[in-house]
């Protein structure tokens, strides 16, 4: 299980770092191409959640952040011998930590990720991770019986 968690403490290191480098050296709201008509990197404050939803409700997203990480670490030692379901839930709490990290330090979540073929909301590298995190456990919970027993 350790190596889950060394996984869990890369992840949000590196969500801080993309997020650090991104605050650094891209003014707030300017856009650098990355890979023209693919990808852009930008520099987004949103006090929000996903699409911008319910802007300004930090409380609401402090109570949910930490009662979605209990119900995810109690989940992650319930499942401790299911691997894909574990490796599912360390992502997912990692992008969690990640998002909750910025919302406690620094009160917004830094958005970054812009793709430029299909008009989809910036996003950040927490934010992929909690997608994996759910497209893992989905896959699981497809493949597996585990709830059945």
């Amino acid at each position: 299980m350790w190596i889950y968690w060394c996984l869990m403490f890369v992840l949000v290191v590196g969500d801080q770092l993309i997020k650090s480098a991104v605050v650094n050296h891209i003014a707030l709201g300017a856009t650098q191409t990355v890979v023209p008509g693919l990808l852009s990197l930008t520099n987004l404050h949103n006090n929000g959640a996903a699409w911008s939803i319910l802007q300004g409700k930090m409380a609401f997203f402090y109570l949910i952040s930490v009662v979605a990480l209990g119900v995810m670490v109690y989940l992650l030692w319930r499942l401790r011998e299911h691997r894909l379901y574990e490796l599912g839930i360390v992502f997912m709490i990692a992008g969690t930590l990640g998002n909750f990290i910025d919302r406690v330090r620094i009160g917004y979540v830094v958005d970054m990720f812009q793709l430029d073929f299909i008009n989809f909301p910036i996003f950040n590298f927490a934010d992929t991770c909690l997608t994996v995190g759910v497209i893992l456990v989905l896959i699981a919970v497809l493949r597996d019986d585990t709830f059945d027993k």
